[in-house]
């Protein structure tokens, strides 16, 4: 049987030359990969990012720290530096994370619960969960 392709089986094979100006490398890269999902690393690496979960403090840890913020608020005129430890929730998932921040009191705003600092960090008494300063000294004790 005769093999109909027989003809131009070994001709020669033309291959076409690359556009001019064009490298191998630049050539390949209109065919590099895409994000076919638009935002999925991102979806990804938030919901690796690690979040710790809000305590619980019992009804005497919150009263000592009440004891120390009076404390600390009837001698704010004397710019005492003062550590804080708080809890910041996080606004994309549950959770947040621990934050200290170091500095003087200036006031606390009763009607919103939050002490402020004199650089102007406000932190809500609520998410107090450590405070020390040299003139609570006496109130660790309690």
């Amino acid at each position: 049987m005769e093999n109909k392709y027989a003809g131009i089986l070994f001709l020669p094979y033309h291959v076409p030359a690359l556009p001019a100006g064009r490298g191998r490398a630049n050539y390949a890269a209109q065919f590099s990969p895409f994000a076919a999902l638009a935002g999925y690393e991102g979806i990804v690496r938030e919901t690796e990012r690690y979040t710790e979960y809000r305590p619980e403090i019992d009804e005497s840890e919150k009263m000592r720290i009440g004891w120390k913020l009076k404390l600390i608020l009837a001698k704010a005129d004397e710019k005492h530096e003062i550590t804080v430890t708080y809890f910041v929730a996080d606004p994309f998932k549950p959770g947040g994370a621990y934050v200290t921040s170091k500095g003087a009191v200036k006031s606390f705003d009763g009607y919103r619960g939050v002490v402020v600092f004199t650089d102007g960090t406000e932190i809500p008494a609520e998410d107090i969960l450590a405070l020390d300063a040299d003139i609570t000294d006496a109130a660790d004790g309690l």
